[in-house]
């Protein structure tokens, strides 16, 4: 009898799927409020997603995969973890919102393809390693479903960074020439 709980890459897929469809819609969104309502579906979606891979998949994947490309999937997701809190703490009408937004875009598209990609992706090498996916899934949805209820009561918490140490920034302004040289 077939399990009715997706296998961690299915579970995963869908997960992306459903973010790029957000990414659309926002896009696509021409007031305020809309903006404001799907960020925050967004940021919750992706919040969700990087610590269901962070503590469960990631960790299982370690010493099956390639090591730099799992590697470079924390670094990747700690780099939207700053721009998911910058979105969290603004709102539509801030300097550089959707600016903001089109880079965590276009960051998670490039995450997403080098994880599903045919062949050397992080997908693909789970297969081929013979990670136990199914048992996987069962652990990523039961997290998932516990975060959310989490998130539900208390609202989002404050993403936390694993590869990236806080460094002192200091805040600059644009200055907006007439010409370009």
């Amino acid at each position: 009898m077939a399990s009715s709980t997706p296998d961690a890459i299915a579970l995963l897929k869908a997960d992306h799927r459903a973010v790029e469809a957000l990414f659309e819609k926002f896009e696509s969104a021409r007031n305020a409020i809309t903006k404001e309502h799907i960020a925050r579906q967004i940021c919750t979606e992706l919040s969700v997603h990087t610590m269901i891979e962070e503590e469960i998949f990631y960790p299982a994947l370690r010493g099956k995969i390639d090591r730099d490309l799992l590697d470079e999937a924390y670094v990747e997701h700690d780099g939207a973890k700053l721009l998911i809190a910058q979105l969290m703490t603004g709102s539509p009408g801030d300097d550089f919102f959707d600016a903001k937004m089109k880079v965590l875009c276009d960051e998670i598209m490039h995450h997403v393809a080098e994880e599903e990609k045919r062949g050397d992706g992080m997908f693909a090498q789970a297969r081929a390693a013979g990670a136990d996916l199914q048992r996987l899934g069962g652990q990523l949805r039961a997290r998932k479903e516990q975060l959310l209820a989490e998130i539900k009561a208390n609202g989002l918490p404050a993403p936390e960074t694993r590869t990236m140490e806080p460094a002192q920034v200091t805040m600059g302004h644009v200055k907006m020439s007439a010409r370009l040289s």
